[in-house]
């Protein structure tokens, strides 16, 4: 398939349901006035693969990198979920990613069978400067890598969202779900592995989402039904070959003042999860990424119903966790509260299944649904909360992904503040991508 830079065009279809939100202009350099409503009717437009998404008005989208530049895997299951940006001396140039494939047994699992002969999950670069895209590492015993952030003394961690682990990493033979790792970079070639050294002391979890705070400490979280948030402190800052594994539990209910409580160390690494039950952590229903901005930590919760706390088929909502000493808790967004409630039958746009966070560029929360039609939000803590509800009302639909099978991952903002990344993946049209979203304005 040849691949095109595009804009979309700025005439928006009138076969898509309007959505009245109140005061939807959104100020900074990421600007817009909300658009109309999710892609519902959209799924058979022609410009899938080029422009897949209904974007704002003096927006433009263009394809950073696809399967024609950098084809990893056998078939057409070539994904990649979160995206980082380099933060060193190359700054805005290079753009790293987690291929999360998942499968079986080795020699079982023809979803994870890499084009060199090697099975397994990856890790990939993008170089924006050139274009040109190449495999960084990968390994047999990685399964569905996900989660990505950089730290601050400039490596990078990435993480398996897995369960029930199948295939062992030989450091960490006992642990039963997914690991972390750090990968160094090659000094001088910020595009070439210098190691890969796994983290079994930030637990054996389904991972997802990582962030870490100006001390140093990661926060990760368990991607299950019954899910817990974690905070690991490192015993010397920088090295996280040792420390503390906590947490969370909220004193009453799920939301409210809360704690960090330390976890068995022996046990977190064969499974978090057990240790986290074993203290009374609190649970939520499918955490999935994570976003820090200033002293909040942001959490998306799939599946997480705000009113009811048993209901593990809920529309999701954001949590935002206080990085006090004595931290607090509480719902930021949810729909039926300061956003729509979706109805997919009737073609109603809504807020559903959030699952990827970002922080823009002047403190606003950017969020994208694991859904049909998956959307991106946008939601601005500092906005009012007029019907005194304890929600802030400051949430926006910015796009909708016109690709009905696919979904939008690993948003991302880089160097410059007027462009947004985002991953486009289970592609209905074969061709998963990295595009960019940018302010023309």
């Amino acid at each position: 398939m040849k691949v095109t830079t595009t804009l979309l065009s700025l005439a928006i279809s009138a076969i898509i349901p309007a959505l009245a939100i109140a005061d939807s202009e959104v100020q900074g350099p990421m600007a817009f006035d909300s658009i109309s409503g999710s892609a519902y009717g959209q799924q058979d437009a022609t410009d899938l693969n080029t422009t897949p998404w209904i974007i704002p008005e003096g927006y433009s989208q263009s394809i950073i990198s696809d399967e024609n530049d950098l084809n990893i895997y056998v078939g057409t299951d070539w994904n990649d979920m979160n995206t980082v940006n380099e933060t060193q001396k190359h700054a805005g140039r290079y753009l790293y990613r987690t291929h999360e494939v998942r499968g079986g047994a080795i020699g079982n699992d023809g979803n994870s069978l890499r084009v060199d002969g090697n099975s397994g999950g990856a890790i990939s670069v993008v170089d924006l400067k050139t274009g040109k895209a190449k495999e960084v590492v990968g390994r047999d015993d990685w399964e569905a890598l996900d989660g990505i952030v950089w730290t601050p003394w400039h490596t990078i961690l990435f993480a398996e969202e897995v369960i029930d682990s199948l295939r062992p990493d030989p450091d960490a033979p006992l642990a039963q779900s997914g690991l972390v790792y750090e990968l160094k970079l090659k000094a001088g070639d910020p595009t070439t592995m210098k190691s890969v050294t796994v983290l079994p002391k930030l637990g054996s979890l389904s991972h997802e989402g990582l962030e870490i705070d100006a001390e140093g400490n990661v926060y990760v979280v368990d991607e299950d039904r019954k899910g817990s948030i974690y905070k690991f402190v490192p015993t010397t800052y920088g090295d996280l070959s040792d420390g503390q594994l906590y947490a969370l539990k909220v004193n009453s209910g799920k939301t409210g003042a809360a704690e960090w409580l330390a976890l068995d160390m022996n046990q977190a690494q064969i499974s978090a999860r057990v240790a986290a039950t074993a203290v009374g952590a609190t649970q939520f229903c499918r955490p999935e990424d994570l976003e820090r901005i200033g002293k909040t930590l942001y959490v998306a919760l799939t599946c997480e119903d705000v009113d009811n706390a048993t209901n593990i088929r809920g529309r999701g909502a954001v949590l935002a966790v206080t990085l006090e000493e004595t931290p607090s808790v509480k719902y930021v967004v949810a729909a039926g509260k300061n956003a729509p409630i979706e109805n997919q039958a009737t073609g109603v746009t809504g807020f559903a299944k959030v699952d990827n966070l970002a922080s823009g560029p002047d403190g606003k929360l950017w969020m994208v649904e694991d859904n049909d039609f998956s959307d991106i939000w946008v939601y601005d803590p500092a906005s009012e909360d007029a019907n005194n509800d304890g929600y802030q009302d400051g949430v926006h639909l910015f796009a909708s992904l016109k690709d009905k099978p696919a979904e939008g991952t690993g948003i991302y903002f880089g160097k410059d503040p007027r462009t947004l990344f985002v991953n486009v993946q289970h592609s209905g049209t074969g061709n998963d991508k990295t595009m960019a979203i940018t302010n023309r304005k």
